[in-house]
């Protein structure tokens, strides 16, 4: 295969131009230049059978040039009048003349980026020019204004110069009717499956509305309006969605309207193609190839790449084409190329000219016929032109008579064959370009005879049968079997779970073969046949198996009446599978059932000859659905298809709320709850519930109507009456027709309501520097007690809603405050909170935190190690002004890879520790005071044998001679003293 490609019909040279390089057909172009490439591409594609030629390609590039640097001159206007400002956008690809494309976006900046113009019913971005219109200009619309315009496909920006918008002095703008200044063209040309994008906005005072319609016509469902109703969007366009399209603004002032014509094109689709074709020299060729397209498509056909015209024995016809006596010399690759205005489309195929001598494959043939049938020879040789064909017996020609016949088609037929025919029969193929012959060899045999028994047999369901197939025949052939079901050969290998192929007993003139169902299933109820087979006939036998099992499901199921608790059903009797219906089973569902549930029905039960019966018992006001399900004796079959919906008529309700409780609640109330009625038990509309009650040892009952069906909780509140009042509470429903039942009266206490006293000797001290306790005492027991408290604290000079809360966990009555800041004073309060809410908070008290420990740590250690036994001292930590005073100090000692701790406290800067026992440990040291535990000192390690006492020792870190480096002070202080 050979490519070569062409820019605007010019061949691309890769050896003259570097830039261009070709692998496997495709063109690759390097540093690809508007200048030079720019422009449409074509492939053609060359071997030995022809050339064809590729659809156009166009190659663009997209650029975004920069605005001129000159100053633009301001613009000034009375308030209330109407302004365009003009974007005029440097020379970008895709041109700016193309309306409705997306590589271009225009946005404008005020005053300074990033504050970018926000369009509304006032303002409008033109994304076809990128001007500014302001239908009415106000005084915040003073300022300077900057056009910046995107390009999406390189993603650069450029801004305009600034153009100022000023305000005149002499006067407002009156109102005035509106004027369009922006639409869309008279005429718009789209493609079919594009968005489009309508634009229409106008100048006027007052503001004007923008309403759009189509002429004669819908504007289409999925149209969109946006920006205010100045855009209007139709994605996905249509050729239906052609039309004339209207805008329309206007203000109290008046009115006008803009109309344009939208027109949607589709680039040409195939109806109908060329398709490879071999032909005979001499033959006629015709070709058609059809096409549909807005503008309607034309024609043209190509050759090897070169266009075609009608001449000599070559007709074109629009999308047809005809050659006379096809040659040799027609023989290549031919084109129907489809075009209109946007677009052409390729169809390829082949054309070749046969041209060969006759020649048989195979030869000779042997056919076997079957003694008093009909025979026929074929005489098939391939051979082009088409050749002439003769037939003879022996040396003598044969003459077609009524026994022996030749078929148009070349075929010898033989009518009634017997054994005298038997014999060589040479069939001769001539043309101009050659001849052959082909013998053909016949026997004549006995015909075959099939028998398939039992030719009729009854099973039950689950139940075996084996059906045998004999067949009789010529001693010399083989027979071949084959099983059928209902016409369709059996799959063994599929279906092998039923039926088994038992192999073939051969006799001296017969051969058996068995076909076993196994478990036989409703399904295989049919006709089974054998078709015996061999190379002189063949013969199909059939036999019928009757499959007694449960019922078909019953025909279409009516509902013929209903009332509150009733249904009349009527249905159709289905196949009962050769066995008798004995009942019929009713099921319904409902939204509030599990699946399918059988019903009561009257008469009880539904015997199998009948086709109607009442279901009962059912629920008021509940949409049903029934189904019928027939038995037999063998057993229950699949169910009828689903009733249509039908809901019962309504009635009073029957079924009361449950678990009736309550309590809880604010002071003064009577909080009741209950479980809400399922809508199956409604019974209806208009549900809702009756709450009675009254306190203990009255008569008369309060009842209050709850209209919702969903509710679950009725309050009461009355002043009058104290806390955990008892009261006897019952809830009843009703519906549209009428009062349901009450449930049980069950007793219910009044709210306790939320905490009515504060807790009461409150006290709060200061612990270390960031912890203060406190403490308080629960209130008088009573109605409303707490569950819990809550404290409040804040920096004494800051306002309490800048504090902090806490809870208890439990109703307990102190609390540690932590995270606090050192040597700061705090105000507390502390109220108690139960389920219903809070109570009043205590009298603030305040409390002082301790000053901060020293934040110098413990210097100068010194150690004196004998054996096991260390002496330790250090300098005494002094504490500053602001921080809490020494009270002394905590020694710790750790055990490194054991995790064993020791800590020492003492009053003095000095301490003797005991190593338990051999290995290695560090040792460190804090400042204790009020306000908590100092800095760390730094770390003495230590190490000793286990046994063995060390030699004494005594250093300290200040001690180290001056010339040692910091590295050599680590390496003191991870080694051994000894070592020293």
């Amino acid at each position: 295969m050979f490519f070569s490609w062409y820019i605007n019909g010019t061949q691309v040279d890769s050896e003259a131009d570097y830039r261009y390089t070709f692998i496997d057909g495709n063109l690759i172009i390097s540093n690809a230049s508007e200048i030079t490439d720019y422009g449409k591409y074509q492939c053609k594609a060359e071997n030995s059978i022809g050339i064809v030629l590729s659809r156009d390609a166009l190659l663009q590039f997209a650029y975004l040039g920069a605005f001129s640097t000159k100053a633009r001159g301001g613009v000034s206007v009375r308030e209330g009048q109407g302004v365009v400002l003009m974007c005029t956008p440097p020379p970008h690809s895709p041109d700016y003349t193309q309306k409705h494309n997306t590589e271009i976006i225009y946005s404008w900046v005020f005053n300074e980026f990033p504050s970018f113009v926000a369009e509304d019913s006032r303002r409008f971005i033109s994304q076809d020019t990128g001007n500014l219109y302001i239908s009415k200009v106000q005084p915040s619309d003073v300022g300077s204004y900057i056009c910046l315009v995107k390009n999406t496909v390189t993603n650069a920006r450029v801004l305009s110069p600034p153009t100022p918008l000023t305000l005149k002095t002499d006067g407002v703008m009156g109102e005035y009717e509106p004027k369009i200044e922006v639409h869309f063209p008279t005429s718009v040309l789209v493609a079919k499956g594009v968005t489009v994008r309508l634009e229409c906005f106008a100048l006027g005072n007052p503001v004007p509305t923008i309403t759009w319609r189509k002429i004669n016509g819908n504007i289409p469902k999925k149209a969109r309006l946006r920006k205010s109703q100045a855009v209007l969007e139709i994605p996905n366009i249509q050729l239906e969605d052609s039309g004339t399209y209207e805008c329309k603004a206007e203000n109290p002032r008046g009115s006008t309207a803009f109309k344009g014509h939208l027109q949607v094109y589709t680039l040409p689709q195939w109806v109908r193609m060329i398709n490879d074709t071999q032909m005979d020299s001499g033959e006629k060729l015709q070709w058609e190839c059809k096409a549909i397209g807005r503008p309607r498509p034309t024609y043209r056909w190509l050759r090897n790449g070169l266009p075609l015209t009608s001449q000599g024995r070559l007709e074109i016809v629009n999308g047809e084409l005809t050659i006379h006596k096809v040659q040799q010399a027609d023989s290549g690759m031919y084109q129907c190329v489809a075009e209109n205005k946007y677009a052409a489309i390729y169809s390829n195929a082949e054309l070749q000219i046969l041209a060969s001598a006759p020649v048989f494959v195979p030869n000779p043939i042997r056919v076997i016929a079957t003694l008093g049938k009909d025979v026929s020879l074929d005489c098939k040789p391939k051979a082009s032109p088409k050749p002439r064909i003769t037939w003879k017996r022996g040396d003598r020609r044969i003459i077609p008579n009524k026994r022996i016949m030749l078929l148009r088609n070349n075929t010898l037929k033989i009518v009634n064959s017997s054994r005298a025919d038997e014999g060589n029969y040479v069939c001769r193929a001539e043309n101009q370009l050659g001849s052959a012959e082909m013998t053909a060899i016949l026997w004549v045999k006995e015909a075959m005879r099939v028998v398939l028994s039992p030719s009729r047999v009854e099973v039950t369901v689950g139940e075996s049968v084996v059906l045998s197939c004999k067949a009789t025949h010529d001693t010399s052939l083989d027979v071949a079997f084959q099983w059928f079901f209902n016409q369709k050969p059996i799959n063994f290998q599929y279906d092998g779970g039923h039926f088994e192929y038992i192999q073939t007993v051969r006799a001296r003139q017969s051969s058996t073969v068995d076909l076993m169902i196994r478990n036989i299933l409703l399904k295989h109820a049919g006709k089974y046949g054998c078709r015996a087979q061999t190379s002189a006939d063949t013969v199909f036998a059939e036999a019928e198996l009757l499959v007694r099992g449960p019922p078909g499901p019953p025909g279409v199921v009516i509902v013929e009446e209903i009332t509150d608790t009733t249904a009349t059903l009527s249905w159709t009797r289905g196949v009962d599978n050769h066995s008798p219906i004995s009942t019929y089973n009713i099921q319904a569902r409902s939204p509030f059932s599990l699946g399918w549930q059988t019903v009561k029905t009257d008469p009880e039960p539904v015997t199998g000859d009948m086709e109607s019966a009442m279901a009962v018992e059912l629920n008021p006001w509940v949409e049903y659905e029934f189904r019928v399900v027939a038995t037999n004796a063998i057993g229950t079959g699949d169910p009828s298809a689903p009733s249509r919906g039908v809901r019962t008529k309504e009635a009073v309700p029957s079924v009361a709320p449950s678990n009736v409780s309550g309590g809880n609640g604010r002071r003064h109330e009577l909080v009741i709850s209950w479980e809400p009625v399922s809508e199956e038990f409604q019974n209806g509309e208009g549900f809702g519930y009756i709450v009675a009650f009254r306190a203990n040892g009255t008569r008369g009952w309060k009842e209050k109507m709850v209209t919702s069906a969903d509710s679950t909780m009725y309050k009461y509140r009355d002043e009058t009456f104290p806390p955990l009042t008892p009261f006897e509470v019952k809830v009843g429903v009703y519906n549209n027709k009428g009062d349901g039942p009450f449930s049980k009266v069950v007793i219910i206490h009044s709210a306790e309501g939320e905490p009515r006293e504060a807790p009461s000797d409150v006290k709060a001290y200061g612990i270390s520097s960031s912890e203060i306790r406190v403490t308080w005492k629960s209130p008088t027991p009573g109605p409303g007690k707490p569950r819990g408290y809550e404290v409040s604290y804040w920096k004494d000079m800051e306002l309490e809603e800048s504090g902090k809360k806490q809870q208890t966990v439990k109703n307990e009555t102190s609390m540690v405050l932590t995270g606090l800041e050192g040597n700061s004073v705090y105000a507390i309060t502390v109220k108690g909170f139960n389920s219903i809410g809070q109570g009043p908070a205590s009298t603030a008290v305040t409390a002082k935190t301790r000053k901060p420990p020293p934040a110098q740590p413990p210097a100068n250690l010194h150690w004196l190690q004998e054996g096991n036994n260390v002496s330790l001292s250090w300098d005494p930590v002094k504490a500053k002004d602001n921080e809490s005073d020494v009270i002394g100090y905590m020694v710790l000692l750790k055990q490194e890879g054991r995790g064993h701790n020791q800590v020492t406290r003492t009053i003095n800067p000095s301490t003797m520790l005991s190593l338990p026992e051999g290995g290695t440990y560090v040792i460190e040291v804090r400042a204790l005071s009020e306000g908590g535990e100092g800095a760390v000192s730094s770390q003495v390690r230590l190490v000793t044998s286990s046994g063995v006492r060390a030699k004494s020792n005594q250093c300290s870190v200040h001690c180290l001679p001056r010339s040692l480096t910091w590295t050599a002070i680590l390496l003191v202080l991870l080694v051994p003293s000894a070592s020293w």
